[in-house]
């Protein structure tokens, strides 16, 4: 089985094959992203029409769509060019007026002939006290009533394409699709009352009742199962090849992780040391380790992270940590180096700055094992990198590395443990599509210490007041961040927007008092500017949200976030999390341009009321859907053409079960059953998990 099976070439031939799709068509249909009649099966209906037969239109609001058998009257053409061509109409219960604009007589008089009947459906309005209907979609002779369905779909469209050829493509893509042996598991099936795939197509592109649409109608929520199975299926396929290559057997000692424990004021949470213990079953067993450490804002994913670390230090190995930025990359290694210290190791920080002798001597450590923890960007990835005997990669914000970096990582030769961490709480339906092949550790305590931050709502008339207050701490010696929005995505608009308010809050606070970071920066200036408020020489650091992830200056506990309605959820939250970090007591301002919408007065009052991030990723998801939520272009998310995250969360567990089941019972898929679910592969094309089968 190298190549697509023989059963599904029909389904991935050619659109201009399908009845009353020519190449021009074809290109229409392009843009509802419709290529092969595959992708046909696959769009939906999204509405229906009910097109039941009534007696009369009598008593009938405006708006109402009817059908009804009405005996044709006068005709009376337009006065004038391009007006109204009215025709008189009697139903059984009273009259009314059909209109066409821009029609020819001759065309209209052979359509609806006086003194004939005809069944007309359409929509009624009323123009000057009388009901009529403009432009029926639909005439015929009572003979032929039956043509027009009770209840007609409504497909998505695009300039070019009508209903009626969807309808007709729908059709002609229905009578290519095969009986399929079943890839659903028989109880679960059953259980539910699910249709087979080729009668769940037939269902779902023939609605008889508004029921029919709704996503819990059975054949849609098969249809979404396939979906999610197949998705399901790629991730256990390499989380399968992931485990079959052999991993390290890394057992730790414990003395090193003693060490750091009693440097520490405080003792780990309870969340904490079960990651830790997980951590290290997966590093002591002969497979590779796959974790995620999931944990909001706070709650200690840095110690974990160390920790696990260490245990490859005490097996007499190394260990790297890799951070999406060279800033972050700097304050890894800024806050590790204090627990280094006390644990005895040596510890070291390559990024793409390091050039030269200084990089030669440090590669050379490395590979001599002379450096047992090393902090990067992607740079620790260059060819010329080698490691003496390299054993964990924990990876810190993965969403910004994206699910092919994650594959990558894997394909480096190295059959090292991976612990990727993430400060981003995703709802449990985003976790399982885009980390459904990992293992899952949740920090769901914060450490003690950390004080609960106030926020507040505050309307930009109110800006002097905000400065007057900053005034005020500043003189105490405290410190803030002013958070500029990305307005455009033009980087030029954004630079105006942040420099304008950095002149603005330099002329209202003192010259040296205020600095500025943004994304135009050179690297140097960029940290030179952190550094000096990390230093507390600035009081007040400008920026656009280049200080989302990871930077820690406890003595900052004012955050200012300008025009907040047009931030993500997830986004506020993370930037809120960079205050709180030390004693005193923090304020986040949520600074907006009245007036509010509706949606954006309800998110931001979210934020003002939980500081508990798992709850605001589920209401960001809710309000905003999931492509927006992690950037569907570097997400690595998959999308689905029937599924949908948002609502189907329960229904992706099923099939994250299930497929790993399967995979569990027949790895290789060689069953009847694992032979459909190859099927099932190829035809939601999932490419990459069949070279993963070992096909192709």
């Amino acid at each position: 089985m190298t190549g697509r099976p023989e059963i599904l070439f029909p389904l991935f031939g050619d659109l201009t094959k399908l009845d009353g799709v020519g190449p021009k068509t074809a290109q229409h249909l392009g843009q509802l992203q419709i290529e092969k009649p595959r992708d046909l099966l696959f769009t939906l209906p999204y509405a229906g029409i009910d097109r039941q037969r009534r007696d009369t239109i009598r008593d009938l609001p405006p708006g109402t769509v009817v059908t009804v058998e009405v005996v044709v009257g006068t005709h009376r053409p337009p006065r004038s060019k391009g007006g109204a061509y009215r025709i008189h109409v009697q139903d059984a219960g009273t009259e009314f007026t059909l209109v066409y604009f821009h029609a020819r007589a001759d065309y209209l008089s052979r359509l609806l002939p006086w003194g004939q009947r005809r069944v007309v459906s359409g929509k009624i309005d009323h123009f000057d006290g009388m009901a009529q209907i403009v432009h029926p979609d639909h005439v015929v002779p009572p003979a032929e009533a039956e043509t027009i369905p009770a209840f007609e779909p409504v497909y998505p469209l695009t300039h070019g394409v009508s209903q009626r050829l969807m309808a007709r493509a729908a059709a002609g893509a229905l009578a290519l699709a095969p009986d399929l042996p079943e890839w659903i598991d028989p109880t679960q099936k059953a259980r539910e009352g699910w249709p087979d795939w080729r009668t769940a197509l037939e269902d779902a592109h023939a609605p008889e009742t508004q029921a029919d649409l709704a996503p819990v109608a059975p054949a849609r929520v098969r249809l979404a199962y396939d979906e999610f199975m197949a998705h399901q299926l790629t991730l256990g396929l390499a989380r399968l090849r992931r485990r079959r290559a052999k991993g390290y057997v890394t057992k730790g000692t414990g003395a090193l992780q003693a060490k750091v424990l009693e440097s520490l004021p405080f003792a780990l949470t309870g969340a904490q040391t079960r990651a830790v213990d997980e951590i290290a079953n997966d590093m002591a067993a002969p497979l590779r380790m796959n974790r995620l450490v999931q944990g909001d804002v706070g709650a200690g994913k840095t110690l974990v992270a160390f920790m696990a670390l260490l245990i490859a230090v005490e097996a007499g190995a190394q260990g790297v940590m890799m951070a999406p930025t060279e800033i972050l990359a700097r304050q890894h290694m800024e806050g590790l180096r204090p627990l280094a210290e006390a644990a005895g190791v040596r510890l070291d920080i390559l990024t793409g700055r390091d050039k030269g002798t200084g990089r030669r001597d440090k590669l050379a450590a490395l590979a001599a094992g002379e450096i047992q923890m090393l902090v990067g960007t992607h740079a620790v990835f260059q060819k010329d990198v080698a490691f003496h005997d390299l054993r964990l990669a924990v990876i810190d914000e993965q969403h910004r590395f994206g699910v092919t970096q994650r594959l990558e990582l894997g394909q480096k030769g190295h059959a090292v443990d991976v612990l990727v961490m993430t400060a981003t709480p995703i709802p449990r339906s985003l976790a399982l599509a885009q980390y459904g092949d990992m293992d899952v550790s949740v920090l769901d305590e914060k450490p003690p210490g950390r004080k609960p931050i106030t926020t507040a709502l505050v309307s930009t008339e109110r800006m002097g007041e905000v400065v007057d207050h900053l005034r005020g701490a500043i003189a105490d010696g405290r410190q803030a961040y002013w958070v500029c929005p990305l307005v455009e995505e033009s980087e030029a608009v954004d630079l105006t927007a942040a420099e304008d308010r950095f002149k603005h809050l330099r002329a209202a606070l003192g010259e040296g008092r205020v600095g500025l970071v943004h994304g135009q920066m050179p690297p140097g200036e960029k940290d030179a500017a952190m550094a000096r408020f990390e230093a507390g020489e600035t009081a007040v650091l400008v920026a656009t949200t280049v200080i989302e992830v990871g930077v820690n200056v406890p003595n900052a506990t004012i955050m200012v976030i300008e025009r907040a309605e047009i931030f993500g959820l997830a986004q506020l939250h993370q930037l809120r999390g960079r205050v709180g970090r030390g004693e005193a007591a923090s304020t986040c301002l949520l600074m907006y341009r009245p007036p509010l919408s509706e949606t954006a007065r309800q998110r931001l009052t979210v934020l003002r009321e939980t500081e508990d991030g798992f709850r605001i990723a589920e209401t960001d998801l809710e309000m905003r859907g999931a492509g927006d939520l992690i950037g569907t272009a570097q997400s690595g998310l998959p999308r689905f053409r029937v599924a949908d995250m948002e609502h189907q969360a329960a229904l992706m567990e099923v099939a994250q079960s299930d497929a790993r089941k399967l995979l569990a019972e027949d790895p290789e898929l060689q069953s009847d059953r694992g032979q459909a679910a190859r099927l099932l592969l190829w035809l939601m094309e999932q490419d990459r998990a069949i070279k993963l089968i070992g096909v192709g």
